[in-house]
């Protein structure tokens, strides 16, 4: 509780008599508590709300591809809920095959999502075109440009087949995962992804 305290005015008698006083206490009181706090998001520069990201808790974009051929192609996600991948806000990003019936090898590359899906406010974009970036999300920190995610995967059949993918596809607005089958012909493939806050 705060203290009331008096003193001298600067021109009294009892001041010029030469005696000080202290109008201020010369402790304080400084008060220790421990209080959680929860952040759920800030307000940007605009003024607008921007919640808090936080990391998938299950898989989600669950999409089936039936009958791949050998050779053939297919992008994923693939269904009515989602046609793409938004990184915007995550860092990493899991993904998982199941192929039925029969493993083998495929190849993996991250790719530009769907024309009809804006990269930020740009549109059309080159739809499946193979991901290139440079800088310090590799490891070898190269100045020149990369393939962002290309890989080739032996997978086991009927099981999931799990990947976690760590920095290297942060933030992509707009991305697809592209398999192409270069071992078992007529293959159902099942696919689904999970993203990472760090």
């Amino acid at each position: 509780m705060p203290s009331k305290r008096t003193g001298y005015a600067p021109w009294s008698l009892t001041r010029e008599a030469g005696v000080l006083s202290a109008t201020v206490d010369g402790t304080i009181e400084v008060p220790q508590n421990v209080q959680p706090t929860l952040s759920t998001g800030f307000v940007d520069y605009k003024g607008n709300w921007q919640g808090s990201k936080s990391s998938d808790e299950q898989f989600i974009g669950f999409t089936k591809a039936v009958g791949i051929p050998n050779t053939g192609v297919v992008l994923f996600p693939n269904s009515a809920n989602f046609d793409h991948i938004d990184m915007t806000g995550f860092e990493d990003l899991i993904i998982a095959f199941k192929p039925e019936g029969g493993g083998g090898t495929v190849n993996i590359k991250g790719v530009m999502g769907p024309d009809t899906v804006s990269f930020g406010n740009l549109s059309p974009v080159n739809a499946a075109a193979t991901l290139r970036a440079a800088g310090n999300i590799f490891e070898s920190g190269a100045k020149v440009f990369e393939n962002a995610l290309d890989d080739s995967e032996a997978l086991t059949a009927d099981v999931w087949n799990i990947y976690y993918i760590q920095g290297r596809l942060r933030n992509q607005k707009n991305l697809q995962i592209k398999m192409t089958n270069t071992d078992v012909g007529n293959t159902n493939f099942e696919f689904a992804f999970m993203r990472v806050v760090k």
